[in-house]
């Protein structure tokens, strides 16, 4: 019996313990649960906090664009659809000429525009390069098997099953890394090929400029002098173009060619002969419908350029003659769509227009958003693009890499070219921008490149923002000693890691390189200063 008992008794003490337990226990949980659920309603009241700002941030900026629009527009106007979108409108009576065969239909009178992608897609031009690299190639997924034999016209096979063939048709023109970069330039001119150049004298104005840009076969000559200038350091050319770039160089011996379409055996042989820098454009589509010239030379210019001024781009309302200002006129349309396009571009900062008609009154870009406001739309636009897309994560210089790699440093490549070049090519100066000393680039573009770590940008495929990739958000380097403003850093879709760049540039201090990390730590504080 006192067995019994005495069993019981501990069977009694013990049922209020586990009951004290399972209380214990059940508090805890609710106690827990309660904890979880104030951040998480926290963190969504600060999530629509951060969103609510960044809708009244673009609303605001939006509001800056219009009234650009309708000061420099010749007539266009703005319309505001969202914290996003606008309707570019021509006035009523505006006469379209150019009908569209396939759709029946004459040219639109208003077009539609997401202002917030716009940002985003162009303000990451400003820090890729846009020349085919060796290391690019090194880099990209396939990039020798699959995307060198899209570059080489009539290689005979859809691939580069035999390496050693494909770099025979490509040395020639493919510098190790690239040869230009982000802020190499403070001022770049784009010289179109539109008539309208001959109603103004720009020459002068054109030549001013640190770098000039030109299209195809456009002749630089004292004829045209008083229009266009006389200063050549760029060209950007089709296929069809390649085809007469001894004559189109003619009269210059250092003006950069870049080809906008393929390696060929017939331009090779030209290359061979001549004392002038060639190199493929990097990133354009190789289909049709890509974007023509005009655009692709922006791109060019504002890779490389910090102001991008254009010229002959028939942006004047009433253009009647679909020319260029070295041909003879013809019968031509009012292209509406490319005036609102580039109008729109000037009035994000990517671009400044030069024309006849706007000559004739004095310029003045105090309208046009100042680079801290597209700075603060920029980071804002990233954001509710990341938010809309339940991505999250580092949102650093490298957040939004599609792809990233390192190159070997003890295997960087040669300089571009060939061992049957002519004699001539070989003692020219044709790689001279290759060779370039760091110390030679202006401050902003070696403050650009410490900033990257060394790295280069490229785009992948394609012109819309989806096939670049997104940007990262932007930095200035506001508390930063070591670094001035460097404008809008953001990201494109692959990252080549160029490790032996600090090695190899002589200038490169210890400090800097400490600062380096020191500004690393601010990603984060920089963009939250434009949160708000």
């Amino acid at each position: 019996m006192r067995t019994h008992k005495a069993a019981s008794s501990n069977s009694i003490n013990r049922r209020p313990t586990v009951l004290y337990l399972v209380c214990a226990a059940a508090f805890f949980s609710v106690l827990l649960f309660g904890i979880q659920s104030s951040l998480f309603t926290g963190n969504q009241k600060l999530d629509l906090k951060t969103e609510q700002q960044d809708v009244r941030i673009l609303s605001e900026f939006q509001s800056t664009v219009k009234q650009c629009v309708a000061n420099r527009g010749l007539g266009l106007t703005a319309h505001i659809i969202d914290h996003c979108n606008l309707t570019l409108k021509f006035p009523e009576g505006t006469n379209s000429t150019w009908y569209n065969e396939q759709f029946k239909t004459f040219e639109a009178l208003e077009y539609n525009y997401n202002v917030c992608e716009a940002i985003l897609l162009w303000e990451q031009y400003r820090n890729m390069t846009t020349v085919l690299t060796r290391e690019y190639l090194d880099v990209r997924p396939k990039g020798w098997e699959e995307y060198a034999a899209q570059r080489i016209a009539q290689l005979g096979a859809d691939k580069c099953y035999n390496r050693t063939l494909c770099e025979e048709h490509l040395n020639l023109i493919l510098p190790a890394k690239p040869p230009f970069h982000p802020r190499q330039f403070r001022t770049c001119a784009v010289v179109g090929n539109s008539g309208d150049l001959l109603k103004t004298e720009f020459g002068k104005e054109i030549d001013s400029h640190d770098a000039v840009i030109r299209d195809n076969e456009a002749p630089v000559n004292e004829k045209y002098a008083k229009y266009v200038g006389l200063k050549r350091d760029f060209r950007l050319v089709v296929r069809g173009a390649a085809r007469k770039m001894v004559a189109i160089l003619n009269g210059s011996a250092d003006e950069v060619l870049i080809i906008k379409s393929v390696a060929h055996k017939d331009f090779n042989a030209m290359i061979k002969r001549i004392t002038n820098p060639v190199y493929l454009f990097q990133g354009i589509v190789l289909r049709r419908g890509a974007k023509g010239t005009g655009m692709k030379s922006v791109e060019l210019a504002l890779s490389m350029c910090d102001i991008v001024d254009i010229y002959g781009f028939t942006v004047d309302p009433g253009y009647t003659e679909w020319t260029r200002y070295f041909s003879t006129p013809r019968k031509g349309h009012n292209p509406l769509q490319g005036r609102a396009y580039y109008q729109l571009l000037e009035c994000l900062g990517v671009i400044r227009i030069h024309s006849p008609m706007r000559s004739k009154r004095k310029q003045d870009w105090s309208d046009v958003p100042s680079r801290e406001m597209i700075g603060r739309a920029h980071a804002a636009a990233l954001r509710l693009k990341r938010s809309q897309a339940g991505q999250a994560g580092d949102l650093g210089q490298f957040g939004s890499c599609k792809v990233m790699g390192n190159v070997d440093p003890d295997n960087i490549g040669p300089v571009s070219g060939s061992p049957d070049m002519s004699d001539v090519r070989k003692n020219s100066n044709y790689n001279k921008w290759e060779v370039l000393p760091f110390k030679s680039l202006r401050k902003e573009a070696q403050d650009h490149f410490i900033q990257m770590e060394g790295a280069s940008l490229y785009k992948m495929d394609g012109n819309k923002l989806d096939d670049l990739s997104q940007p990262c958000i932007p930095t200035f380097s506001l508390s930063c000693g070591i670094f001035s403003e460097i404008g809008l850093l953001s990201q494109l879709s692959l990252c080549t890691t160029l490790v032996y760049h600090f090695s190899e540039y002589a200038g490169i201090s210890s400090s800097d390189m400490g600062g380096i990390a020191a500004c690393n730590m601010q990603w984060e504080r920089h963009h939250q200063q434009y949160t708000v």
